[in-house]
């Protein structure tokens, strides 16, 4: 079989897939995450305890990340919505405290070097509310168009994070900012210019800051940057009004480069972004290549990311 042969009929078989027709895979399908089969290996992310197993040794930025659960999205209004296909989505959900995180991670190692890209539907949304709410929130008042619940959600991130090639670790990392501290709508993807701060870095002075609702990923508001302009989305008026959105962020572990971030329609060229690497090498790592999705809540209202499925894919 030509080489050309074998790639249609490998095309061939994932369009006639419903569920793996709706990605845009690379060559090696590393992992197809459909959470109607349970969880697939993504769990909460902690930080290291140390060698006497004491849960006080641990970093307070990842001490209460909470983990992801399995969801049948039951709603007030509506009753059971389920996911995109099927009954089960994976659910992120923040405690209801305001710069509070929840993150699931999943845990890889990568026999080669190239592209790699991680693929997800998904929605966003703040928890929804029978009473004690208001028609304004943020920069929003309710008009049967706009939702104040909109305001109340702060931001999701998708991210990576990989060390190969002598111990350099790195993260590639994209969040979509929904709104600003004063909770007025930005729309807004941004990058940070910092590897994220762990207690393998830094001295305990500095690290003596942090708290549980310590932003994990890049700490000070001027490490991020923006890219791309806003992002119209689709929140579609109230919060148990669940609309899926398609999002893909493609990247290349043989150059530690970001190349290219899709979220629906809007398609965002990233190798001018920076990928910051860490000072010092990192033991006990080789290979590395994990993956993560949090969920960032900047006000006292539980904020969701559900998952429909994920997938993960290389060409190496």
């Amino acid at each position: 079989m030509t080489k050309l042969t074998a790639e249609r009929f490998r095309d061939g078989l994932r369009h006639a897939d419903p569920r793996l027709s709706k990605y845009q895979p690379l060559e090696r399908i590393l992992a197809f995450d459909d959470f109607n089969t349970g969880t697939n290996g993504w769990v909460e992310l902690s930080s290291n305890y140390d060698g006497n197993g004491s849960y006080e040794s641990l970093d307070p930025q990842f001490i209460d990340m909470r983990p992801p659960q399995l969801s049948n999205a039951n709603f007030f209004d509506v009753g059971t919505h389920g996911a995109m296909s099927g009954i089960y989505s994976l659910k992120l959900q923040t405690r209801p405290t305001a710069g509070h995180t929840a993150v699931a991670i999943k845990r890889l190692t990568m026999p080669g070097r190239g592209p790699v890209q991680i693929e997800a539907w998904l929605c966003f949304k703040a928890q929804a509310t029978l009473s004690g709410g208001s028609d304004t929130f943020g920069d929003i008042t309710f008009n049967h168009n706009q939702h104040p619940s909109e305001a109340q959600f702060g931001a999701f991130t998708v991210a990576t994070d990989i060390c190969g090639d002598g111990g350099i670790r790195y993260h590639n990392v994209m969040r979509f900012q929904n709104t600003d501290a004063e909770h007025r709508r930005i729309r807004q993807w941004m990058y940070p210019v910092v590897p994220e701060p762990t207690p393998h870095e830094g001295s305990a002075e500095e690290r003596a800051v942090y708290s549980p609702l310590t932003d994990f990923t890049a700490p000070n508001p001027e490490d991020w940057h923006p890219i791309g302009g806003e992002q119209d989305t689709c929140y579609n008026e109230v919060p148990t009004k669940t609309n899926w959105h398609y999002l893909r962020f493609l990247m290349d572990t043989r150059t530690r480069q970001n190349i290219e971030l899709q979220f629906n329609d809007n398609i965002i060229d990233l190798r001018d972004v920076p990928v910051p690497t860490y000072p010092t090498p990192w033991k006990s790592l080789d290979n590395l290549l994990n993956f993560y999705f949090s969920v960032r809540t900047l006000t006292n209202t539980r904020n969701l990311l559900f998952l429909d499925s994920v997938v993960i894919s290389a060409d190496w």
